[in-house]
């Protein structure tokens, strides 16, 4: 039985807009109610086997996170259906909710809450949040006073403190330095070795090639290959004209410290 199965899932988001409720019945009555559409995702077939690490990869607006967010059920596809089995933890927008005049350890809880996990499951997991985010000592200040990095490790280390069969990731492995960055990619092979099946978007191709054991290339909502992670980062280079997308860590996009 596969993890995800997405079977014709379309997406299409209204481009014109729409009108108040009396002018729209009067359009209608005239036969000119018509709102033009934009398709996100087109006709996307695809399965994820458990336990898999599926990497979805394309330029911006080919479709990679608005899938995701199908998985996540936050979008109901247009056309199709997209079948997810097993508990899901979505890691989508990291620090969603956070209050900034809260303490480190405050939003901790005012954040999982958020996410839907209980105040028993936040203080079980507090201590492991505040150690793997390397932020003890300033865990009590307000978050106000933290940089841009600091909060983008305190939403990590939170998002990421789950037990769930299916693991959702959007951009989510460029924040802090390098040194952090290897703790995010060591807590990814940890997910795996659980039997996590992962689905990561990801403009930093390298981490696309060394953590997935597929790639699927989105263009303009469409698949347009699916396959081993190099020969699917070949075919996203030779199709953009590009040998040099990003496949670098140094040109892969960071957040300040």
């Amino acid at each position: 039985m596969k993890a995800i199965e997405f079977d014709g899932v379309t997406v299409r988001f209204p481009t014109t807009r729409i009108p108040f409720v009396k002018e729209w019945i009067v359009r209608k009555f005239r036969g000119t109610a018509t709102i033009d559409t934009f398709a996100a995702l087109s006709d996307v077939s695809l399965d994820i086997e458990p336990g898999e690490c599926l990497g979805l990869i394309g330029s911006n607006g080919a479709g990679k996170s608005t899938l995701l967010r199908v998985a996540a059920g936050v979008l109901t596809p247009s056309a199709g259906r997209a079948i997810v089995r097993g508990s899901v933890a979505p890691l989508i927008e990291l620090g969603t909710g956070f209050d900034h005049e809260l303490s480190g350890r405050e939003n901790i809880f005012f954040n999982g809450a958020l996410l839907g996990r209980s105040q028993r499951t936040m203080r079980a997991r507090a201590d492991e949040i505040i150690e793997f985010s390397g932020l003890a000592q300033f865990i009590d200040l307000p978050l106000r006073t933290y940089s841009t990095g600091m909060v983008a490790r305190l939403a990590f280390s939170i998002a990421t403190a789950v037990d769930a069969a299916v693991v959702l990731l959007d951009e989510i492995l460029a924040v802090g330095d390098s040194s952090f960055r290897e703790q995010c990619e060591e807590r990814i092979r940890n997910f795996r070795e659980s039997g996590c099946t992962i689905l990561l978007v990801s403009h930093d191709l390298s981490e696309i090639e060394k953590l997935c054991d597929r790639a699927v290339f989105l263009e303009e909502g469409r698949i347009v290959a699916v396959g081993n992670p190099a020969e699917v980062i070949r075919a996203y280079g030779e199709r953009s004209g590009s040998h040099e997308l990003r496949h670098d860590r140094s040109l892969s996009p960071g957040v300040p410290d």
